[in-house]
């Protein structure tokens, strides 16, 4: 090969035609008629102009990619290149389709091991996301099956290439450009004798792509701000003072355009110290009267500061039980209702406290949230059922004594960003309480944790606030972040469980 001076990727025109056929013929080498006429090719280009790109080095044309997009609903069902091609024609290129399907591409023998395919197949997917289209597909050739095809079937053979058993080149350099198979075709190229008549149906899904919903006007944001409270336990004359600190921390991370507020758990606790005259029991029952004056505040906070609010937890009596409820108040005015699972012995023991029954995932404007209340990130089911739902930012309220109990949160909480491929926030309070029994002491610091890849902080830490001292905490998160690490990650954590062994559900 002689020295490559410049590689350049370039539009095809159809003054590139003869130079084109003769790159052709070359590059399929044993199928006869390897080529498409001019007449196919001014077809192409003036219907899809974007979708026809060759690779030069040193002004020769060493590759090609051509493509036309069509509907997922043609792609999705059983069909062969001849259909989806239009009998050779084209004419079912469709320029409101939401699939950019590859027709051809090829790179000519004397330029391979210069990895211009990658090339080729990287543009695609660029042009994929340029368009918002849904991904790219194509039907890909299999051309050593031919030489197993009497003892494997194509699913067979298609699992040896995966395991590196067998050596497919087509098949292996498609799947390396992540590319996963979806069907088998069969008789899909006519005359693909090496295939043994039967190629596979290759997909590459666009993380980026956004749907139009024309019934609805909001927006899913993807770059999204929270805002951590780490609550200072002080001294409450009433109710109406303790409201007033809250509001205060609700205008001052809504003044950053914040799009959530996290309180920590029981942050209205110093409100017992009225009843410290009580057995412990008691005294939380009577701090339980005030949650629905509390959730009712929070809902009028939240749309006056345009901001969805996480209550943090209060106690609550649902038909003379005791539990640990939360509230998310949305900025649209909806309220929803979350529980603690999991009630620590110390709870159980000293409250009579018991645990909640439902675990769900909730919809915001900025993306679906999981909340755990403390003790419950502590347990990793929880955390992967919520991640099996969609959710890409977990909130975790907690109160801590101390810091074995915070250490015990905050390692948990990290470990669920890993494993979930999701965002972890978690707040807590700080301060003591003396005469508030069974709240006397606390310690915490609040964090964002993120998973551990290049698009992350290395140690998996967005930000933290200063232990044991009260303020804010502010900190923005990428949602398409997560879509490419869950495509792309250099490990993947949800897509590479081994569901075949075991699996995880709700009850």
């Amino acid at each position: 090969m002689k020295k490559i001076e410049n590689i350049e990727l370039s539009y095809l025109s159809i003054d590139d035609y003869q130079e084109l056929k003769k790159a052709m013929i070359e590059s399929y080498i044993g199928i006869p008629d390897a080529f498409w006429s001019e007449r196919q090719m001014e077809s192409l280009i003036s219907r899809f102009p974007e979708g026809q790109v060759v690779i030069k080095v040193n002004n020769q044309i060493a590759g090609c990619a051509l493509s036309i997009m069509v509907d997922y609903s043609m792609v999705e069902r059983v069909h062969t290149y001849k259909q989806i091609t239009g009998n050779y024609t084209f004419n079912t290129h469709n320029p409101d389709g939401d699939i950019l399907y590859g027709i051809d591409v090829f790179i000519k023998p004397e330029f391979r091991g210069l990895r211009l395919g990658r090339r080729l197949y990287d543009y695609r997917k660029e042009l994929c996301e340029k368009l918002n289209l849904r991904g790219v597909a194509f039907g890909g050739r299999i051309p050593n099956y031919h030489l197993y095809s009497d003892k494997l079937t194509p699913k067979e053979y298609i699992d040896k290439v995966k395991k590196k058993e067998i050596h497919d080149p087509v098949f292996n350099f498609q799947i390396s450009n992540d590319f996963h198979p979806a069907k088998i075709l069969k008789n899909y190229l006519e005359g693909d004798k090496a295939s043994n008549d039967y190629a596979v149906l290759l997909e590459w899904d666009n993380i980026y792509y956004e749907e139009e919903d024309l019934s609805s006007t909001t927006t899913i944001k993807k770059i999204v701000r929270l805002g951590l409270i780490q609550w200072q336990m002080r001294a409450y004359k009433n109710l109406d003072e303790l409201l007033q600190q809250a509001e205060f921390f609700v205008d001052s991370v809504s003044g950053y355009r914040s799009d959530f507020a996290l309180f920590p758990e029981f942050f209205n606790a110093p409100l017992m110290a009225e009843n410290n005259h009580l057995t412990e029991s008691e005294a939380i029952r009577e701090l339980a009267k005030h949650t629905s004056a509390i959730v009712d505040k929070f809902s009028k906070f939240a749309i006056s500061y345009n901001i969805n609010i996480i209550s943090g937890s209060m106690p609550e009596m649902v038909d003379n039980i005791l539990y640990n409820v939360g509230y998310l108040c949305r900025r649209d005015g909806s309220i929803e209702r979350y529980e603690k699972l999991h009630v620590t012995p110390n709870e159980a023991k000293v409250w009579g406290m018991e645990g909640g029954s439902k675990i769900q995932t909730f919809d915001t404007d900025c993306g679906k949230i999981g909340i755990l209340i403390c003790y419950d990130v502590e347990f990793p089911e929880l955390g992967r059922l919520l991640a099996d739902d969609g959710m890409d930012i977990l909130f975790v309220p907690f109160l801590t004594d101390t810091q074995n109990g915070y250490s015990r949160v905050r390692n948990c909480a990290q470990a669920r960003a890993i494993e979930n491929e999701c965002y972890v926030a978690i707040a807590g309070s700080v301060g003591n309480l003396p005469k508030v029994h069974n709240m006397d002491i606390n310690y915490a610091q609040s964090m964002v944790f993120t998973p551990c890849d290049f698009a992350f902080p290395t140690n998996g830490v967005k930000a933290e606030a200063t232990a044991n001292s009260e303020m804010i905490l502010i900190a923005d998160v990428d949602i398409d972040s997560l879509r490419e690490l869950n495509k792309l990650g250099t490990v993947r954590n949800l897509k590479d469980r081994r569901t075949d062994i075991y699996e995880l559900r709700k009850k």
